[in-house]
């Protein structure tokens, strides 16, 4: 988990990139959220991208990255975070297809996995956990042990519940509670936005 400076260059990144919108949006979770945050948009940034694979590494290193052998992104935003991260931290990296191809080998793990590799995947954003969960399936029916997840943010929607249960636990930079309680005090958003993203959190 991020530390209180490390909340200050998250929301920083969210702001400069314009990553955090209000209105009505509907998540890929199939949720109603008044509030989305587009991580898509930071990597058109070459400086706060920079600084956004730092903050993975931050939760990486040095202890969670010593139980994996190898990292998974997960379709479509964790591939790009994944790809950097894992030439940073010198890891062999594969990327979870939605679907299976439908030529070829028909795989949906694209890369080189072992039975028994053990696999920390990497995501920008967790809701309820669904996109993890399905690249977690997709990879251990290739035979390879996943136990953690890795997210920028967690949104505190039943993500981390879901997962455990499925036996994944999450690894979250930040969460989204303590980015409004922290863009609150910047001025950043008003009472009411606040409100409504703490509407949200469930955890």
């Amino acid at each position: 988990m991020s530390t209180a400076t490390g909340v200050d260059e998250f929301c920083n990144v969210l702001l400069r990139t314009g990553s955090l919108k209000f209105g009505t949006f509907k998540l890929a979770s199939g949720i109603l959220s008044p509030y989305y945050v587009d991580l898509r948009l930071i990597p058109s940034n070459p400086e706060a991208f920079q600084r956004t694979v730092a903050m993975y590494v931050s939760v990486l290193e040095p202890n969670l990255i010593k139980r994996a052998q190898r990292l998974a992104g997960v379709p479509t935003a964790g591939i790009a975070y994944a790809a950097v991260v894992a030439l940073n931290l010198a890891k062999p990296l594969l990327y979870v297809r939605k679907e299976p191809k439908k030529h070829g080998r028909e795989r949906r793990i694209e890369g080189l996995l072992q039975p028994g590799d053990r696999v920390m995947v990497l995501d920008d954003v967790v809701t309820t956990g669904k996109s993890v969960l399905e690249a977690a399936e997709a990879i251990r029916a290739e035979g390879g042990v996943v136990d953690d997840a890795v997210v920028l943010l967690d949104r505190q929607q039943g993500g981390s519940e879901n997962m455990r249960k499925n036996g994944v636990k999450l690894h979250p930079f930040t969460t989204m509670r303590r980015i409004a309680e922290r863009l609150l005090r910047l001025g950043t958003i008003d009472e009411r936005q606040y409100n409504e993203i703490l509407g949200q959190i469930v955890d």
